[in-house]
């Protein structure tokens, strides 16, 4: 049997519209997009989704992501979403990503920075679970 994630009686977490997690670029640095990710965010600035990827996206080994961007997202209004209804799942699904998950992770880049750890909504072990499973670069 392994041994009990140290998030599972849940961790609360409440986005504090600081727009931290929009411009720090992590190991990745990229924003990657689903399709679903293309096409609700081209449905929110009326374009096609051919539109779309042609104006904001890039494609890198066979993943598409946000056009590369020097600070911040370009989506950012200052310090908050500008696209929050249409935003992709990797950004609906932060802080919950896999690479975080560990203890030191956790503390390390997402606790130490943003303010939202620890207020609002206990997010369950069963919900988090849900949340690590949905990666925008696989699907």
């Amino acid at each position: 049997m392994s041994p009990r994630p140290w998030w599972s009686e849940g961790v609360r977490f409440e986005c504090q519209e600081t727009g931290r997690c929009c411009v720090s670029r992590g190991t990745y640095g990229y924003v990657y997009l689903t399709l679903d990710d293309r096409r609700r965010l081209a449905r929110h600035f009326g374009l096609s989704t051919l539109q779309f990827t042609r104006r904001h996206c890039r494609k890198t080994e066979g993943h598409f992501h946000l056009r590369d961007f020097t600070s911040a997202c370009p989506f950012l209004e200052g310090k908050r979403c500008g696209v929050y209804e249409a935003r992709p799942a990797q950004c609906r699904t932060w802080p919950f990503w896999p690479e975080h998950m560990s203890p030191r992770a956790w503390s390390k880049e997402v606790a130490s920075y943003c303010p939202g750890v620890g207020k609002g909504e206990l997010y369950p072990a069963e919900r988090i679970r849900s949340l690590l499973v949905l990666d925008p670069v696989t699907r």
